[in-house]
This record gives C-alpha cells, sequence and structure tokens, in this order.
C-alpha cells in the first residue's frame, strides 16, 4: 500500500496521522499516513530507504530536521535561498524533492489583517520561524522583534528576510505589536514553558502559537487573560496538512469539513 509519513524527533505528539488519515477515509483513497521518528544521525539512511521504496510518496518534516533535510532532497524551488527551511518532501518523477507549504499554512489564519507597516513580535529562528519571517516579509510588515536564546542568529536571521527591527534575548520585554507569534517548541507538552509580559500588547493585537500540544497553551491562556485575540497551532497544521496532502496522493482535502477535523483533533 501507498503511503505518506511525518518524521521528526520527538514525533509522539503528532496530530499529522490522524488529520491526513481522516482526509483518506472522507476521500475513498487507499492509501496510509504514518508516523516515524528519526534522529538527526539517522536522516541520510531514512532518506536513502524511502527513496528506494516504491511505496513512500513523501514526508512531512517537524522538528529538528526542517533544515537539515535540506541535504537529502532537490531543491527545486531554491528554499534554501527563500525560507531556508523544508517541512514536505515529495516524489516528483525519478526525484524527490523538497518544499516548505508553512508559510502558507501559517498565514492563511491572518490573511485578513492587514500588517502591512505593523510591528511584530516573533519568538525563535528555527524552521518553523523561517517559515514565518518569510510570509511576514511577503505582506510588508513594520519592525519585527525577534526573540531568542541566541541574539547573533536572530539578527542574522532578520536580515536575511530584509526585516528591519531588534533581535534580543528571550527574556527581554516585549515592545506593543499587532501580532505576536511563538515559532518555538517553548510551551509544548514535555518542553520548558514560555513566559511572557504580554501586557505591552494593544487591544487589539493578535496573539499566535504554533505550537499545538496542547492546544490551549500557557501562552495563549495568558493572551485570552488579557482579551487578546488568538490563533492556535491546529491552524497551521491544517493549513499546511492540505497542502502537502495533495502533493503525496493528487486530491485537495475536503477543507470544508474542517470543523469535523477540529472536533476529532480535540476529543
Amino acid at each position: 500500500m501507498t503511503y505518506a509519513e511525518v518524521l521528526g524527533d520527538p514525533i509522539a505528539h503528532s496530530k499529522s496521522p490522524m488529520i491526513h488519515g481522516f482526509w483518506l477515509k472522507a476521500l475513498g483513497i487507499d492509501a496510509e499516513y504514518r508516523k516515524t521518528q528519526v534522529a538527526a544521525d539517522g536522516l541520510a539512511d531514512y532518506f536513502a530507504a524511502r527513496r528506494a521504496d516504491p511505496d513512500w510518496l513523501g514526508c512531512n518534516i517537524t522538528i529538528p530536521h526542517k533544515q537539515a533535510a535540506l541535504d537529502f532532497v532537490e531543491d527545486r524551488g531554491d528554499v534554501r535561498a527563500s525560507i531556508g527551511a523544508i517541512n514536505t518532501v515529495f516524489r516528483a518523477d525519478a526525484a524527490i524533492v523538497g518544499t516548505n507549504t508553512d508559510a502558507a499554512g501559517f498565514y492563511a489564519p491572518i490573511s485578513g489583517m492587514d500588517l502591512a507597516g505593523q510591528s511584530v513580535v516573533v519568538v525563535g529562528a528555527g524552521g518553523a520561524a523561517r517559515a514565518v519571517l518569510f510570509a511576514l516579509a511577503r505582506v510588508g510588515v513594520g519592525r519585527v522583534t525577534l526573540l531568542n536564546r541566541n541574539p547573533l542568529k536572530g539578527a542574522a536571521l532578520l536580515a536575511s528576510f530584509g526585516l528591519k527591527g531588534d533581535a534580543l534575548k528571550l527574556d527581554a520585554p516585549i515592545p506593543p505589536a499587532a501580532l505576536l507569534v511563538n515559532a518555538t517548541s517553548l510551551g509544548m507538552t514535555g518542553q520548558p514553558p514560555l513566559d511572557l509580559d504580554l501586557s505591552a500588547l494593544p487591544e487589539d493585537a493578535v496573539v499566535y502559537d504554533v505550537v499545538y500540544a496542547p492546544l490551549e497553551t500557557g501562552l495563549l491562556k495568558a493572551a485570552r487573560a488579557h482579551d487578546l485575540d488568538t490563533v492556535d497551532g491546529l491552524e497551521m497544521l491544517i493549513g499546511q496538512a492540505a497542502l502537502a496532502f495533495e502533493l503525496f496522493f493528487g486530491a485537495a482535502p475536503p477543507r470544508d469539513r474542517d470543523d469535523e477535523l477540529r472536533t476529532l483533533l480535540t476529543s
């Protein structure tokens, strides 16, 4: 049976098999979607084995492999030079090709916001943060405050996307901003919490957490305590998965059933 999968380390928390499985069943497609734990030193062997497996249709990639996986795939869209990280690998004729559906998946829930010229705060400088910054640069945001353990890495990342702003340590005070995005694993089950003072954010700000396990993160709880609008991690997860699903299985998922899918994922 043909299959796709998600790989990462850790991977037990992943809801991707439930999402793709729901769509496969809804469309009557005879295929599977699995999850596979792969350590950093196992990526080369993983891709060598899957390349030789005719039933393998591709994979999604999560923490911590979104940048390293670029070394094992064709980069036809020049993702290395634009976003610098991939989250989806699919077969194209005799090749396996890497792409990034995170940027579009991230942006979809906030596409109605007018972010042009607006100040934004982004937490993180890894693969997810790269997709977030790529999307924000495309819509012409104003100053970006990037919080990260290593401010030098953060400053280089801002420069690589042509964004103006400040790269600060994680415990730095947050300035006023229209949007705050957590693009790290902080707050995820089994990871340290993300403790931020949100008092400087205006009342119309939006707080967006890409973490989805748990769905109600400490950051989102704090945002709601300040009566701020929030976007949870399932929004981005489902959005990026929909684009990947079509690459793997050659059919568009039934997005008119998103409410049913969210109920399944949160039950």
